[in-house]
């Protein structure tokens, strides 16, 4: 809070002592989309510009970017089997011309930079299957047949094509379930991971790791068990924080050491409302050294139990790996503002190093999915309908943030709602005596800025009210105004001084 305060004073005493001249003032370049759909993440032909001596119009977002947090990894979706599978029946050039419309920076494609796998089939799946599935009652512990399979026919070949054009991009993966023999109850759906199947599960990931690699495909990190308190999908699998806790730090830990792979174990991925599991994992020291971070979903919870992590384990990153965002298909507005404030602001405002949307693709019935568990409300960012890919929301909910917060940007401080503010006035009797006011930024906009690595500033803003439409922003010693309808969402990119 002191931090906050003085660095209000700083830039409201110097705004009228840096030169007037604004030929070197920055121009900023916006990207604005609309609730009324009249801009979908669309460039605005207005030049916006800092002024050195401009006064501020509206509520003001400083911009401090000598104050950083966290390094961003980036912002993408889950590439399902469901995904690929669509995927791939189209023909060649659709399929290059979508995935270049989401992985590429260039023109005005929006720079998807983070990418999570399912190991094995998730309930977005036309059918459950794991790389080593065996005849009731058949065991292999030596792991003899493991095959990656399906994912041959689908995941494999999209993923080659994306890295073709994002050949940096960052993969998470992470398993609905291990093959039914290694589980309680032998089924696809519930049960546990059996005792006795412990080791030769931390050699599944192994495995897995290594023969995505030999196809070109590099794993940056894994999660132990997707969702390990829910056991309604198909598949599924329950864990308890104190069987994950032995899992790692007996089994998984070791076995990836072992084998010298630098995959990342991201602990837990499930919702925010219970930080007690990775906190439980996480305080076992054992667990932690092999521990890079903990992954949250927002189907339950608030986001700021992430920033209570943070300030419980400061050594220990957080990620953002699934959430599921829809809209009705056809519907004339978007609820844009609402869900970049909840998920792009947020996450990174509570210290998650990436946000990744649940999922990739769907077709128009939101198929495909597994039955008895499967997600039939699961609407991809884009819907596949054969050749044609119609975009919906969380396309560009994370459109705002990946084309320009590319990954190794870090966030850096700007007012946020609560924050001191200060007012220098002069008096109205005596004019050389300056009077200083402070009160509570409780009406700012929900905002979020980073610095990336080619040195541009970029800030995220979602109007969320329903009558203001403009405000400043203040960034060494200007101020440029900025129009902003309610309901809509603002990205700005500007070069850094």
């Amino acid at each position: 809070m002191k931090y906050k305060l003085l660095f209000s004073i700083v830039f409201a005493g110097l705004s009228g002592l840096v030169s007037s001249q604004t030929s070197s003032a920055p121009e900023i370049e916006a990207w604005v989309t609309k609730p009324d759909r009249s801009a979908l993440f669309e460039k605005m032909s207005e030049k916006i510009t800092f002024s050195a001596n401009g006064r501020g119009r509206g509520n003001t977002i400083v911009i401090d970017d000598n104050h950083t947090m966290q390094t961003i990894d980036g912002f993408g979706f889950a590439l399902t089997g469901g995904s690929a599978e669509l995927m791939m029946k189209m023909s060649s050039a659709a399929r290059q011309y979508l995935i270049t419309d989401l992985f590429s920076r260039t023109d005005n494609h929006i720079g998807v930079s983070y990418i999570r796998l399912t190991i094995g089939s998730s309930d977005l799946n036309s059918f459950v299957y794991s790389y080593n599935d065996l005849k009731e009652g058949e065991t292999d512990f030596d792991l003899e047949k493991f095959d990656l399979g399906q994912d041959k026919k689908d995941v494999i070949p999209v993923m080659k094509e994306i890295l073709k054009i994002a050949p940096e991009i960052k993969i998470l993966a992470s398993p609905w379930s291990p093959p039914t023999w290694m589980k309680t109850n032998g089924k696809v759906k519930a049960g546990s991971l059996k005792p006795e199947c412990y080791d030769v599960y931390s050699r599944y990931f192994v495995r897995y790791v290594r023969e995505m690699a030999k196809e070109g495909i590099r794993i940056d990190a894994i999660t132990v068990q997707n969702e390990p308190l829910n056991a309604n999908n198909t598949p599924s699998m329950r864990m308890s924080a104190a069987e994950q806790t032995d899992f790692i730090k007996k089994y998984l830990g070791p076995a990836l050491e072992k084998a010298g792979l630098k995959t990342k174990i991201i602990l837990f991925d499930h919702n925010l409302d219970r930080p007690d599991y990775p906190l439980t994992v996480l305080n076992d020291p054992e667990a932690a050294r092999y521990v890079d971070g903990s992954g949250f979903h927002h189907y339950g919870g608030e986001m700021d139990a992430m920033t209570i992590m943070h300030n419980a384990h400061p050594e220990k990153n957080l990620y953002f790996t699934e959430q599921m965002v829809v809209e009705k298909p056809g519907s004339p507005s978007i609820d844009i503002a609402f869900q970049v404030k909840r998920l792009i602001i947020g996450a990174t405002c509570n210290w998650s190093r990436n946000v990744i949307l649940w999922n990739f693709a769907a077709d128009p019935l939101n198929d495909p999915h597994t039955n008895d568990g499967g997600c039939s409300m699961c609407q991809g960012a884009v819907t596949i309908d054969k050749d044609l890919a119609g975009k919906n929301i969380a396309y560009y909910v994370v459109a705002h943030a990946s084309k320009f917060v590319i990954p190794g940007s870090v966030r850096i401080a700007t007012t946020q709602t609560g924050d001191m503010a200060v007012n220098l006035t002069t008096d109205e009797e005596r004019r050389e005596v300056v009077r200083v006011a402070t009160m509570h930024n409780n009406e700012v906009l929900p905002n979020v800025a980073f610095r990336t690595p080619e040195g541009k500033i970029v800030l995220v803003v979602a109007n969320d009210s329903f009558n203001t439409s403009s405000f400043s922003i203040r960034y060494g010693g200007m101020a440029a105004n900025i129009r902003l309808d309610p309901g809509s969402v603002g990205t700005y990119v500007w070069q850094k001084l």
